[in-house]
């Protein structure tokens, strides 16, 4: 039951002060009447107790209810739904609070704070005893104390986002090996380009023969296709412009090449190749007509006379071996830079692509952040500590446990004030929280003005410039009240003269020789600064000396 009523108890602690607003039909006539009162006055250590304001009001009046941990010492672990019942012209509220406490002593209620229709009426304070549990050993013996438990710790969400990426980079992966780098099936087009000079004119000799040129007498067309095969072998393996000269310029060309013995072509193979070409050339610019079977026949001395500049040609040498062998190479390099290029650009507008998109959803501080760090995000996503500090005690919610230091008082000062200071950070750095807890032995109240201005005086001392000061009242979660000084400055930042602009923010807070204070100092510009420093204050109660709160009792 325990542990229930303690989750229950951490789950309430963020509460905000004011809630349960409740507005009330009635008419202005009477005066309103709030009391208080408690199921049990005795409790044993966690046990709860049922805390009863009723109020009975008129019409049109607004009634606020205390709600959080208002009621320290003692501590809310539930707050129940309000009452309503008519009774005549007015209406009954009943709000009900669960309390208990896990320590044993006698503790006071302090007073509620109820407001009705503007006006402020306050509970009377209660007492109540809360006892140990007795345990008889002799029934049931007692047990070691339990041995630490690790937990494991939540691995929380960031996998699937792992995942969300893997799974893209994947996605583009496999696309670009699809696309670019898979090695793909060589078209027709492609084998035919892989072929040599010899075995490409054999296939279009095959090729012209699977034709129905010579079926349809269309013999311009066939001729064509024949003397281009010739021409294009003799092009790639025996003169580079074979394609564009004439006939008589390329027969002329191959009789130079066997006087010079660059090729071992006989006369008979040059004169049938010029008879083919000539008989071409007066098919297609002539109009002559020649036989079908004359085509058959030149078809096939095209083929004879392939073979026989094949076998005229030289060997090559090692050196056009090696020159060849550097050239299929240096394509394959071209092939490969090229895909490396087109991989990198697309690799780079998908990168681009998607730092815009998140960009754009995100915004660009957030993005970055997320991707580099930033210090002050760091904080605010960690594990935050609560925790009280000082006596009387401050409790707040901070990134890190703050670590206690002596504040360098003179001994004159140290001999009057009793304090405790605990902080994270300094002034000078980019994040500080102080808070601190005075008792001044020879005075009967505090002045909370010269605190401030000491405080502002401390600023200004550390080389802070150019204060600006705002002061407004101030409330904690559990309804203690002191002052809020805000504003913003020029800090120095450490190692050089160059200044940057800070935001700080002050509680002070007394009751008879009591201060206590909370700092906190944040670089403007830093959001997740102000977040933070916003989520502290809001996180700050105050605990006062038993002596006020019997007073007000």
């Amino acid at each position: 039951m325990n542990y229930e009523l303690r989750t229950k108890r951490l789950n309430t602690a963020s509460s905000t002060f004011w809630a349960s607003v409740v507005f009330c039909l009635f008419s202005v006539i009477s005066e309103a009447q709030v009391t208080s009162s408690i199921d049990s006055t005795t409790i044993k250590i966690g046990e709860q107790i049922t805390y009863r304001i009723e109020v009975d009001t008129d019409t049109t009046d607004l009634v606020v209810f205390p709600e959080g941990q208002t009621f320290a010492p003692l501590e809310m672990i539930e707050s129940y739904p309000l009452d309503t019942t008519k009774n005549n012209a007015k209406y009954n509220l009943i709000k009900r609070y669960g309390l208990t406490q896990f320590d044993s002593g006698a503790y006071t209620i302090p007073r509620q704070k109820i407001i009705v229709g503007g006006k402020t009426f306050f509970t009377d304070s209660l007492k109540v005893e809360v006892n140990n549990v007795l345990i008889d050993t002799t029934k049931q013996g007692l047990y070691d104390i339990k041995p630490l438990i690790e937990v494991d710790r939540s691995a929380g969400n960031w996998w699937k986002y792992l995942l969300y990426t893997l799974l893209f980079l994947a996605l583009v992966g496999g696309l670009l090996y699809w696309f670019i780098w898979r090695k793909k099936p060589l078209t027709q087009e492609e084998k035919i380009a892989l072929l040599s000079p010899y075995e490409r004119a054999k296939l279009s000799l095959q090729k012209l023969d699977d034709a129905d040129y010579l079926k349809n007498e269309q013999l311009k067309d066939y001729y064509s296709e024949l003397t281009g095969i010739i021409r294009k072998y003799l092009d790639e393996k025996v003169y580079d412009h074979s394609l564009e000269s004439t006939t008589d310029e390329l027969v002329n060309r191959l009789k130079l090449l066997k006087d010079g013995n660059q090729i071992d072509l006989k006369e008979d193979d040059i004169h049938n190749i010029e008879t083919i070409l000539k008989r071409a050339d007066l098919v297609k610019f002539a109009k002559s007509k020649p036989d079908i079977a004359l085509a058959e026949i030149d078809r096939k001395t095209i083929d004879l006379e392939i073979d026989q500049v094949k076998e005229a040609l030289p060997e090559p040498t090692e050196e056009e071996k090696l020159r060849d062998q550097q050239y299929r190479e240096e394509q394959e390099r071209k092939k490969k830079r090229r895909k490396i290029i087109i991989t990198s650009v697309i690799a780079a507008f998908v990168i681009l692509g998607s730092l815009g998109g998140l960009t754009a959803y995100y915004g660009f501080n957030t993005l970055k952040d997320n991707i580099l760090g930033h210090p002050s995000k760091e904080l605010l996503e960690g594990e935050w500590v609560r925790s009280e500090y000082g006596a009387p005690g401050i409790t707040v919610s901070t990134p890190k446990v703050l670590k206690r230091f002596e504040l360098p008082l003179p001994d004159e000062v140290k001999k009057q004030i009793n304090s405790t200071t605990f902080a994270y950070g300094s002034l000078l750095e980019d994040f500080n929280i102080m808070v601190n807890s005075a008792v001044y032995k020879q005075q009967d109240s505090v002045d909370v003005k010269s605190v401030l201005e000491g405080a502002i005086k401390n600023f200004e001392a550390q080389g802070v410039q150019n204060l600006v000061v705002q002061n407004d009242k101030f409330v904690t979660p559990n309804g203690a009240e002191g002052l809020k000084t805000y504003g913003s400055g020029e800090f120095p930042i450490p190692g050089t003269d160059k200044f940057s602009l800070g935001n700080y923010t002050m509680l002070h807070f007394t009751g008879g020789n009591v201060l206590q204070q909370a700092i906190v100092t944040w670089r403007d510009g830093d959001d997740y600064g102000k977040e933070m420093a916003d989520r502290i204050i809001n996180s700050v109660e105050v605990k006062k000396e038993e002596k006020e709160e019997e007073e007000k009792s």
